[in-house]
């Protein structure tokens, strides 16, 4: 399991495009967002590395 936090979210759209984002490295991946805490959560075997850039092409980098 991927946790990660995003600052940068802020709206229901946001919550779908940080979930297309993680789709788009792993369509079979679980992903759940919370945005009252701006927290996602990603299951999925790939590398934690793959779905940072995603995110960050996205507009969403997570914090360290």
């Amino acid at each position: 399991m991927h946790e990660f936090s995003l600052p940068a979210m802020s709206c229901g759209h946001c919550v779908q495009a940080v979930t297309e984002a993680a789709h788009e490295v792993d369509p079979q991946a679980r992903v759940e967002v919370d945005l009252a805490s701006k927290q996602a959560r990603v299951e999925s075997p790939q590398p934690r590395e793959r779905f940072v850039d995603a995110l960050k092409e996205a507009g969403y980098t997570p914090a360290t």
